[in-house]
């Protein structure tokens, strides 16, 4: 595995931690990070209920140029939180931005409507503690305010990937970003998340990343994340956006037996409409770039990801609809 050198302060938190983590007060060890654009009033719920944690983490939140006056608010109501303003809308990669600002040995995201509870970060900086090869673990997710889990719940209950044995739970070949808490020096070693991707999909290029590193990602059934959907989204683009960049990391890393069948099996069921079109247009287009950036991974990670692959098949959540 590809080993990245602790950042002192990183090291500091981790010791500062070890009289906190059986307690109930602020913990050290997580900072969470936020991105966010135009949905001032949800993202200003998120950050009440991240301050009133009782792991006290630090919250970095990325303003990916919000016009509804997010960044006032955000000063006016939480002056402690880390705001940041790159001038422009980012997406996933403004949380690459975040976390060159992170001096914590782990970092969780969430988006503005979603949120940690109260004790998980504190578990999953635990966890990460523990098992020193575990790049992160993934919680569950209950959808607001019905208080029901996410179906993609099940499915990273029932991955079908083989773990090793000390994992604290079922080994996953992905993550969902808003529901994970990762270990920094891993990010960062794997290089975040991709800026062509921009967003949608994005976790899944840097989760395989991090295999090839000799990395592994779990499910932790004791954590839970909370997601109250917001309203404000444009269902069909980010569904353009998630389909394009899944032929893109198909043909970045799989084999190209595996390339040609999924991009085939792509083609057979996604809908047939303008949105597909664009899709495959606009991945088609950046081929000059993929092909200049193109790693196959290797045959044991290769095998993990055919695993992955015949489940998601059957996935409601990988289904591009909208």
């Amino acid at each position: 595995m590809t080993e990245a050198h602790e950042h002192p302060t990183e090291a500091a938190t981790r010791d500062q931690a070890d009289g906190s983590r059986a307690g109930h007060g602020p913990d050290p060890r997580v900072t969470v990070v936020v991105i966010t654009r135009d949905r001032k009033d949800e993202l200003l719920r998120t950050l009440d209920l991240l301050a009133d944690l009782p792991e006290q983490p630090p919250v970095i939140v990325v303003d990916n140029a919000s016009t509804d006056g997010t960044a006032d608010a955000v000063r006016a109501a939480h002056p402690q939180v880390k705001l940041l303003r790159p001038g422009r809308n980012t997406g996933a990669v403004g949380r690459n931005l975040a976390v060159r600002q992170v001096t914590t040995p782990y970092v969780a995201f969430c988006d503005d409507d979603s949120w940690w509870e109260p004790g998980s970060l504190r578990a999953a900086a635990d966890r990460l503690d523990a098992h020193p090869r575990l790049a992160g673990v993934v919680a569950r997710i209950v959808v607001e305010p019905q208080g029901t889990e996410d179906p993609v719940v099940a499915e990273l209950r029932d991955s079908p990937v083989d773990g090793p044995d000390w994992l604290p739970g079922p080994a996953l070949g992905s993550f969902l970003a808003a529901a994970t808490c990762l270990r920094v020096s891993a990010f960062r070693a794997a290089g975040g998340f991709e800026p062509r991707l921009w967003l949608g999909g994005e976790e899944e290029l840097l989760a395989t990343d991090l295999a090839v590193q000799g990395w592994w990602l779990a499910f932790a059934e004791e954590l839970t994340v909370h997601h109250a959907p917001s309203r404000v989204r444009d269902a069909t683009a980010r569904r353009t956006d998630g389909l394009r960049n899944t032929l893109w990391y198909t043909w970045l890393r799989r084999p190209l037996p595996a390339a040609l069948r999924r991009t085939w099996h792509l083609a057979r069921t996604v809908p047939r409409d303008a949105a597909s079109v664009r899709a495959f247009t606009r991945a088609a287009a950046a081929l000059p770039w993929v092909l200049a950036h193109r790693r196959p991974v290797p045959p044991p990670v290769e095998a993990r990801l055919a695993t992955l692959e015949r489940a998601q098949r059957g996935s409601t959540a990988r289904q591009y609809v909208g």
